[in-house]
């Protein structure tokens, strides 16, 4: 009888458990709005001298947040050969502001020579169908030294049909 009282307990604190959590990712995506940018973006990529702004190089790149804080993309910027996809995650900062932080693997003659660390800080339009992002890129080596680093901006259209 006691193991049976133990494993109802276990299945209500379980269940309790659970609501929380749900009802914590809500309250994180849809109720707050920050859910507004998950879907998959056309990106116009910039690459800028840091410290006078002036462009160095544009090119495509495709990007999409999913539910739950996630993102993943592929650009133009080198041939699939030398950079994989990107991966990495998303947050909602408030007031249709976003954070976001991603990685890619840079090869040279097919070896893993880099990894690619982007940051951006991402603002939504009012209508939720345009972005706009600044964006801070470093290069590290395969143990994890910085290389170099460089800066970026961005706008991108939400794809639809």
């Amino acid at each position: 009888m006691r193991s049976a009282i133990a494993c109802s307990m276990t299945v209500i604190a379980l269940c309790v458990g659970l609501a929380l959590t749900t009802s914590s990712a809500q309250e994180a995506g849809g109720s707050s709005h920050g859910g507004q940018i998950e879907g998959t973006w056309r990106v116009q990529v910039t690459l800028r001298n840091c410290q006078t702004g002036a462009e160095i190089r544009t090119f495509p790149a495709i990007l999409t947040f999913a539910v739950g804080g996630t993102l993943t993309g592929t650009s133009t910027v080198l041939p699939p050969s030398l950079r994989n996809g990107d991966f990495g995650i998303w947050q909602y900062d408030g007031h249709r502001s976003y954070s976001a932080v991603s990685e890619a693997f840079l090869f040279n003659g097919g070896a893993w020579s880099q990894t690619q660390r982007i940051t951006q800080a991402i603002t939504l339009s009012q209508d939720a169908n345009t972005l706009s992002s600044d964006a801070h890129t470093e290069f590290f080596d395969t143990s994890g030294n910085l290389l170099s680093s460089g800066c970026a901006t961005a706008t991108a259209t939400r794809m639809s049909f």
